[in-house]
């Protein structure tokens, strides 16, 4: 599958994470660890475009050149399971800011229903990570990108754990402009829109409620 707005970060130390997330005997206490660490170097990999500018530097021996990240960027996880990615991500550029958006998907209609939204007032100022662990059948992915866009938001990047090639499709029509950064693109989504062969409910094994 080609996409030109998807990149998979194909890496040995991401693979080996990976597996061990995927592993059903794995429990959440050591799932969230592992999301953890993948997250921040999602971040690492979604921000490598990101805005800066030059700045002059005094080193304790003598000026320099350096670079600066351009300010604010926000981490708008959707609820809930996206918190166990934002955590992360919020290590590793600990100035950015947070929003909260809150999706749940019907099980019905596998269309996504909104009950919550908590963003920064000028969130639309720099770029904004919207993150949740499973891109599936794209519907809360384009709802949350679709909230970022009335909010006046022109720089979103979508980042997730796992993403099915449906999803992907689903996305770049809604907004091809919208990057997507994934630690796996899997087969397919199965007949109740989960991906396969993926790794069960993201929220369920994060909280232990699964």
């Amino acid at each position: 599958m080609t996409q030109p707005h998807l990149h998979v970060l194909d890496h040995p130390l991401i693979g080996h994470m990976m597996a061990q997330a995927r592993d059903r005997a794995t429990p959440s206490s050591v799932f969230r660890g592992l999301l953890y660490r993948v997250a921040g170097l999602l971040a690492y990999e979604a921000l490598r475009t990101a805005p800066h500018h030059a700045v002059r530097v005094q080193t304790p021996l003598e000026e320099m050149d350096g670079v600066q990240l351009q300010l604010p960027i926000t981490i708008v996880p959707i609820l809930r399971a996206g918190l166990g990615l934002a955590a992360g991500m919020l290590e590793l550029l600990p100035e950015a800011r947070m929003g909260h958006i809150g999706l749940f998907r019907n099980e019905e209609t596998l269309e996504p229903v909104t009950y919550y939204e908590n963003l920064p007032r000028d969130v639309e100022a720099g770029p904004v990570l919207l993150v949740d662990p499973m891109l599936a059948t794209g519907g809360s992915a384009s709802e949350g990108i679709r909230r970022l866009r009335k909010r006046g938001c022109k720089d979103i990047r979508f980042v997730c754990l796992v993403a099915a090639p449906e999803g992907v499709a689903k996305l770049h029509d809604v907004d091809p402009k919208v990057p997507i950064t994934a630690a796996a693109l899997d087969r397919q989504l199965n007949e109740k829109g989960y991906i396969l062969p993926g790794l069960g409910d993201a929220g369920d094994r994060l909280y232990g409620t699964g």
